[in-house]
């Protein structure tokens, strides 16, 4: 019989949650019936952690603790009298074999009148006989008579399996920190003082082992910490490993380092956590060829118990850390054998692989060697992953004597690294190319790559630069690279706010744009009054300036031969040079063309150019497309770092659609994609989305969390369109909770002429709120400007659901004689467009009207149109509006969102949203505020907010209450 395994989690940080649960699930057990656990995990895991929380936690009865003492560990008994002592027994223990009857008698006798628990931390340093009885012991605490009540707690390092009679006991094995509890432990050793992008790397560089995350924080300065100085490279250096992981094995068996070395040095290369294990037996037994008369089984070398056989035929450690610690343990010379055997051993010689093991069997330059490495990386297919190209491009480079060149190859693999999902990485590699001097077109690359890397994670205004700076140095080169530069710098003055700079970029190296200077053109943009005469629909501009057979507004796409990628930056170019005049006439045919020809693409960058063409356009279908596919084609090719973007440009399109849930599920799976990629400035977009999404549903608490978050980033960052529409987010919920003046007061600056107006290209999306929220208000005369500039906007059909708008902000204008025409035209028009929240406005707003008017009859019907239209697209907060409004009339309405007082009880709960749940569950499992923060990641404050609504939700007025309440939830299977 062997024993059962569970898994939990690192046990370092005890936090309120399901691994407590858990936790105290198997303590509860040992108190009520006793038995045995062996607690296993690798070097640096949290055991000793985990039986000090068990110690301190168990309140029942006595606890014996006992650690192991190494030096006594070769005198028979010796773990034995260890144990007894903590006992107070010193009595003799006999060496006879019935030690083990001894120990029952003392633990039956110590338990007698309550229960007992006995933690032993790592029993595999006792001696074979103390192991032995322990085991013989442990087996049966439970079935001997008087021992029922005895908890037995046996650490052993999970690097190796657990052995003899321990084998059969059941096993809790201890899995690595999550990210976010890694986090959170540097935040408590540091007292936050550490810098974001210091923290993620040694997150990452820790694998989720605690100990090492310990052990790499103490290693470095506060200056370093904070991020001031530079960090030492390696991070986890040969001293570090080896201490955390107990020593590496050495000396005694060579044959059997030999394969663990081997088998080290095949992950590396591949950068996989397993190794194929028939190329390791042949490095490792000196079978270097490849012919066919090697014999195909060669003789088995001795089996390393710190490695697990996978299916596949592959080998892999049972400790990453233990795996780590062995290739960083062995010396210089030993490592290059290790890697000349495997590349002679190796099936493919001319594949990546088998060259970085020659390279690493190199002790010196090698041009040669480099350039094949070099040939091998670029000429991989598509669904490699770019981590092994940046490996590839990476060790090609430090073999590569010449500078030029060898800043060219530390380029190539800083792009790769930013596919990985790796931007800190790519910098260092930037940084590195940039130490030796290079031909301007190499430094052109360098300075096009930072510009992306400080787009998605640095202030924007830099990455301007590095983009103008880059289009310089590639005009004449590389005119192709020198348009992505252009709009690069396009991007990243238009997510800065900055219309100026932004026509600047596009008017790079133009000396006529539409037949107007380029100083008039700068002094002109996106001036809609201005270029009233030109807002012709976009919609209507495209289908006018497409052929017959275009595809951008229709069915399926014919082929199109293919179209080289600088016509497409050219036409994005232009289509986005002519929007920002006010030229939408002009704008359509290139945006259209772009959308097009992107349609068929296959290339992620083309099809996310696609998507926001489309955006650009109002075809918000396309868009959504185009998003899709870009998702799914980043996803194949393994370029993580493109999936936040797609996922960007989906919650966008469905933003812009109506469908808000669809823009949350996107947004929500964006955010941990940018988090997992090192992407801040994505990441502020997607809470700014997630934002928008909670203020239609009339979660507060979520509004302000993920406002606070992109509005943190943004303003360190010089992000103005997450900004604005963090800020939107916030004014819109104080609107639907019934707050107009705090509503008009916030968007106000934000919509109005002037210079604390918002982005130029998105302040005319809140309109519609802040001219509710000034009719509302009492103060009408304040939005009447702004409704003319949003007319104009309208009348570019970029937004779908801008037409209806604009009616009802005239309605909410208007004199009485022509207000209900105009409510009854708005919803026309909604009619023609997807998403109910928009409609179920108008519909609340025309109710309103109604209803103050006296009619009655009509406005009930209008308010049950809105409460039914709120209640589907899950906007709980205005469907209580709509059904306030109904009490007002006369009718009492029923159901979900209506306000109605019911009977509190389990069922409750399920009002809940899903970050409330969870800290209704944490805190009913007793955690302070400040625990369920760190738990959740989130502010003290943020839970303080949280907790104040799940009791105003659920009718308690204190935590025991909310406690009964949970606890009768779990009892009755409702959903926590």
């Amino acid at each position: 019989m062997t024993g059962q395994t569970t898994r939990g989690s690192a046990p370092l940080r005890y936090r309120a949650g399901p691994r407590r649960q858990v936790f105290a699930a198997l303590l509860d057990g040992l108190r009520t019936d006793g038995g045995a656990h062996v607690v296993t995990g690798e070097p640096g895991g949290g055991r000793t952690a985990f039986l000090e929380f068990a110690a301190r936690a168990f309140r029942a009865g006595p606890v014996w603790y006992v650690r192991a003492e190494p030096a006594c560990s070769a005198q028979p008994h010796s773990g034995l009298r260890t144990l007894l002592r903590a006992a107070r027994h010193f009595g003799h223990v006999p060496g006879d074999g019935t030690a083990g009857e001894v120990l029952l008698d003392i633990l039956r006798a110590a338990s007698a009148r309550s229960p007992l628990l006995v933690c032993v931390d790592d029993a595999h340093l006792w001696d074979t006989a103390s192991r032995a009885a322990l085991g013989r012991v442990a087996a049966r605490v439970r079935a001997a008579d008087g021992v029922h009540r005895v908890g037995l707690l046996i650490t052993v390092p999970g690097h190796r399996p657990v052995e003899g009679e321990l084998a059969k006991l059941p096993v809790l094995e201890l899995a690595p920190l999550t990210p976010g509890d890694a986090a959170g432990l540097l935040h408590d050793l540091t007292d936050g003082a550490v810098d974001p992008v210091v923290r993620d790397e040694l997150v990452t560089e820790a694998q989720g082992n605690p100990a090492l995350l310990l052990a790499l924080a103490h290693r470095l300065s506060p200056a370093q910490l904070r991020g001031d100085h530079a960090l030492p490279r390696p991070l986890a250096d040969t001293g570090t490993l080896t201490a955390v992981a107990g020593g590496c094995p050495n000396g005694q068996q060579p044959d059997r380092n030999g394969l663990l070395l081997a088998v080290a040095a095949a992950m590396r290369a591949t950068g996989e956590q397993d190794a194929e294990a028939a190329l390791v037996r042949r490095a490792a037994n000196g079978h270097g060829s490849r012919d066919d008369d090697v014999p195909s089984e060669p003789s088995e070398p001795p089996q390393a118990s710190e490695l697990l056989a996978v299916p596949g035929g592959r080998l892999r450690f049972r400790s990453p850390l233990v795996g780590r610690a062995v290739y960083a343990g062995a010396s210089p010379e030993r490592r290059r054998a290790a890697h000349r055997s495997l590349a002679e051993a190796h099936p493919e010689p001319h594949g990546v692989p088998a060259l970085l093991h020659r390279s690493w069997a190199t002790p010196g330059p090698d041009a040669v060697l480099a350039a094949e490495l070099e040939a091998a990386a670029t000429g991989l297919t598509s669904g490699t992953p770019p981590a092994l190209r940046r490996t590839a491009q990476v060790r090609a480079a430090e073999l590569t004597p010449d500078d030029a060149q060898r800043a060219r190859r530390y380029t190539a693999a800083a792009e790769q690294a930013l596919l990985a999902g790796h931007p800190p990485g790519a910098l260092r590699l930037l940084d590195a190319a940039g130490s030796r001097p290079a031909p301007p077109p190499v430094r052109g690359r360098a300075e096009l790559l930072r510009g992306r890397v400080l787009l998605a994670d640095g202030p924007v205004d830099d990455a301007r630069e590095s983009f103008l700076l880059a289009a310089g140095l590639l005009t004449e080169p590389e005119p192709a690279q020198a348009d992505a530069a252009v709009l690069g710098a396009a991007d990243a003055a238009w997510a800065a706010g900055d219309r100026q700079a932004c026509l600047r970029a596009l008017t790079h190296d133009v000396h006529d744009v539409h037949g107007t200077s380029v100083e008039a053109a700068v002094a002109g943009a996106f001036d809609l009054r201005a270029a009233g005469a030109n807002t012709t629909g976009l919609k209507e501009a495209a289908a006018r300036e497409a052929p017959e057979e275009s595809s951008a507004h229709r069915g399926a796409a014919p082929a199109q031969p293919p179209v080289p990628p600088p016509t497409l930056l050219r036409d994005h170019r232009d289509g986005m040079r002519a929007v920002l005049l006010g030229r939408f006439d002009l704008a359509a045919a290139p945006l259209t063309r772009v959308v097009d020809r992107g349609r068929p693409a296959t290339e992620p960058e083309r099809l996310l150019r696609s998507a926001a063409a489309a955006l650009m356009l109002g075809d918000v279908g396309a868009a959504r497309r185009a998003g899709a596919r870009a998702l799914a084609a980043a996803r194949t090719q393994g370029t993580a770092a493109l999936e936040p973007r797609a996922l960007e440009y989906l919650a966008y399109a469905e933003l812009r659609a109506g469908r808000h849930q669809l823009a949350r599920t996107h947004a929500e799976e964006g955010l941990r994609a940018a988090h997992r990629t090192g992407q801040r400035n994505t990441a502020a977009h997607h809470h700014a989305v997630l934002a928008l999404a909670a203020s239609i549903e009339g979660a507060r608490a979520r509004v302000t969390e993920h406002a606070t978050a992109a509005l943190t980033t943004a303003r360190r960052h010089g992000l103005a369109q997450a900004a604005l529409l963090a800020q939107w987010a916030v004014a819109r919920a104080d609107l639907g909770e019934g707050r107009p003046e705090e509503a008009a007061d916030r968007l106000g600056p934000l919509v109005r002429p002037g210079a604390r107006r918002g982005h130029f290209a998105v302040w005319m999306l809140a309109v519609p709120c802040f001219v509710e929220a000034s009719a509302l208000a009492g103060r009408p005369e304040h939005a009447r400007a702004v409704v003319e500039d949003f007319a104009l906007w309208a009348g570019c059909g970029a937004d779908p659901q801008a037409p209806a708008q604009l009616l009802r902000c005239r309605a909410l204008l208007a004199a009485p004689e022509a207000a209900d025409e105009l409510y009854l035209c708005a919803l026309d028009r909604h009619d023609e467009t997807s998403g109910d929240f928009e409609r179920a406005r108008t519909e609340l707003l025309h109710g309103k009207w109604l209803r103050r008017r006296r009619r009655l009859r009509e406005a009930r019907a209008r308010l049950g149109e809105a409460l039914v239209d709120f209640e589907r697209c899950g906007a709980q907060l205005w469907a209580r509006q709509a059904a306030a409004e109904l009490r007002a009339g006369g009718v009492a309405p029923s159901g979900p969102g209506t306000g109605e007082p019911r009977r509190h009880g389990a069922r409750d709960l399920a009002l809940l949203t899903p970050q409330q749940l969870r800290i209704a569950r944490c805190v009913a499992e007793g955690a302070t505020n400040r625990e369920v923060a760190l738990s959740l990641s989130v502010s003290t404050r943020t839970v303080d907010y949280h907790l104040r609504n799940v009791f105003a939700t659920l009718g308690v007025r204190s935590r025991v209450e909310l406690v009964r309440l949970v606890e009768q939830a779990e009892k009755t299977g409702a959903q926590l």
